[in-house]
């Protein structure tokens, strides 16, 4: 890793999820777009969570007054400015954007992490992909990943590491929520993400959005 290269704990969690859910090689998705999308709209609520900006307030999603620096102020501004709140599950699908996709993509082919790459078909049509630069804040996120889940609980007594930190943890109960954390990390331990992402509230979110999802494409194709 070079000095201008961020570390795993400088990555956002909107930029953790899309380089975790990249393929390495080839830039390409892992996950069928519509999840990729609902993946980063519930990791913005979540890092707007992490640094005080929002939280849940009954069912609903509040801004608390305070405006940290953020590369999501234009979503928390949406927040603020509605004239009447909504459920985290209502906010994941209204921040649902491939625009943001692509604009976070950039800001870490900016940073040296992906490369961006364009390809012209029949001299007309142009896809960009993002295959991975530097792997090591992908390494280093999987390797946060598999001592969180490998720690004990807050308040166990086995174990000697403790539980993994808020934006661990966040990252976490995302990708259990995408269906993501299986393909990152095979070998961990699923029952504890299932926990973290049930006792999340932008991963159960998140959750919502999918299964409403696929309900919607399951009653399409009938």
């Amino acid at each position: 890793m070079n000095a201008e290269t961020p570390k795993a704990e400088e990555l956002n969690l909107p930029q953790a999820v899309l380089l975790l859910a990249t393929n390495d090689k080839d830039g390409e998705p892992v996950v069928p777009q519509t999840v990729l999308r609902a993946a980063v709209a519930g990791a913005i609520l979540a890092e707007l969570d992490l640094i005080g900006a929002v939280e849940l307030q009954g069912k609903h999603v509040r801004t608390t007054g305070t405006v940290p620096p953020t590369d999501f102020h234009h979503q928390l501004q949406l927040i603020h400015d509605k004239s009447r709140p909504h459920t985290p599950k209502r906010w994941v699908s209204m921040l649902e954007s491939r625009a943001e996709l692509h604009r976070i993509y950039e800001g870490m082919a900016s940073l040296g992490v992906v490369a961006h790459v364009g390809e012209r078909h029949l001299g007309l049509f142009r896809t960009t992909r993002y295959p991975e630069k530097d792997h090591a804040p992908e390494a280093a996120l999987v390797q946060k990943i598999q001592t969180g889940l490998s720690a004990a609980p807050s308040g166990s007594a086995s174990g000697d590491a403790g539980p993994p930190d808020p934006r661990t943890t966040a990252l976490i109960a995302l990708l259990y929520a995408a269906g993501l954390l299986a393909k990152i990390a095979p070998a961990a331990e699923q029952s504890r993400a299932r926990e973290l992402a049930t006792s999340y509230w932008p991963a159960r979110a998140l959750a919502d959005e999918l299964r409403m999802i696929k309900l919607a494409e399951a009653e399409a194709v009938t």
